[in-house]
């Protein structure tokens, strides 16, 4: 079978049409569409049982759909899994290296699997340690490394092929910030050196800082995407916060914005143990006649700034729920979908 052809459709990376996966009565994938653009990173965000990882496991060969169809690098995931295998990565949540190897015997391996000549194998090995800070640790027996060098390895491993396309299930599961950060590093040269990355998570500052485009699931469906700004502006624009000189002074504000209409669609809102005045903007024209009010009332003012929602924010505004709680959890679509 030949590979075909993605340039009529914009070098997508991933595209997906209608895809379908069950397990038993629940459909863990219910018809999803998704196009993923070639050197960009997508973010796949979604609660416990969306369907992340089954989508995951779809497009890397280890499931097939029972309906749908998806290809990635140009290959069919049905129909051409064999040649797909040959052009992408995988990282799941938890390291998937062989703790009796050392970190250069697991690379050298994984390269001599993937028909890689000896030399070639032992080469790639060599550069893939230095790259991701391993060199140092090279012959010491994986049981021994900690587990943000354990993850540094297994982001190795899926890269010793120079996969074009590379999926990461929630690498950084588990993690501590500062290993967390190394990872967020790597992925990061890993998309500026061309590739493409489809990342699932359920951290949401770790979509915001790697992810160009994001992709809510919830129960099988995409319910949202975009950017990171575009899902923002959605959920509620921009909201201007007012710290008055006198915290004594927020009603005040408040009573002085609503006298004058411009309060907003929904009311400025005083939170009096901050000492803030929280006010929807929706213009550019009522933020500056706002400011002019503050001034032209003689309220002196701390601080003033306006903010997007963040992402947590429009997480729970669209799925219902609280994207903190969701940090940290696993995953389980073939058991609880």
């Amino acid at each position: 079978m030949t590979r075909q052809d993605t340039t009529d459709h914009g070098r997508n990376a991933v595209e997906v049409r209608g895809l379908v996966k069950h397990f038993g009565d629940t459909r863990a994938v219910d018809g999803i569409d998704l196009d993923v653009r070639e050197g960009t990173v997508m973010g796949v965000l979604g609660p416990n049982g969306a369907g992340k990882t089954t989508l995951v496991r779809i497009l890397s060969t280890l499931l097939r759909p029972d309906a749908g169809t998806a290809t990635v690098a140009g290959y069919d995931v049905v129909r051409q899994p064999r040649q797909l295998r040959r052009t992408i990565g995988l990282t799941g949540q938890y390291a998937s290296v062989d703790e009796k190897l050392s970190g250069w015997e697991n690379l050298y391996m994984i390269g001599r699997l993937l028909d890689l000549p000896r030399p070639a194998a032992r080469k790639r090995a060599d550069d893939m340690l230095e790259r991701f800070s391993l060199t140092d640790a090279a012959k010491k027996p994986v049981m021994k490394y900690s587990g943000g060098m354990r993850r540094r390895l297994d982001l190795a491993a899926s890269m010793i092929g120079n996969p074009r396309v590379l999926f990461l299930d929630e690498p950084t599961t588990g993690l501590d910030p500062r290993t967390r950060n190394e990872v967020w590093t790597e992925i990061k040269h890993i998309v500026a050196d061309g590739n493409t990355v489809l990342l699932t998570t359920q951290y949401m500052e770790e979509a915001e800082q790697l992810a160009g485009e994001l992709v809510v699931f919830d129960q099988g469906k995409v319910i949202a995407e975009g950017r990171v700004a575009e899902l923002k502006a959605r959920v509620g624009g921009r909201t201007l916060e007012i710290r008055p000189a006198d915290r004594g002074e927020v009603h005040r504000v408040v009573g002085a914005l609503a006298q004058a209409g411009l309060d907003g669609t929904a009311g400025a809102t005083a939170d009096e143990k901050r000492g803030v005045v929280a006010v929807p903007i929706i213009s550019d024209e009522q933020l500056t006649a706002v400011v002019g009010l503050l001034a032209e009332r003689s309220i002196a003012l701390a601080d003033l700034s306006t903010h997007l929602p963040s992402l947590d924010e429009v997480f729970l505004a669209i799925t219902g729920q609280k994207a903190t709680h969701l940090a940290g959890e696993n995953e389980t679509e073939e058991v609880a979908a």
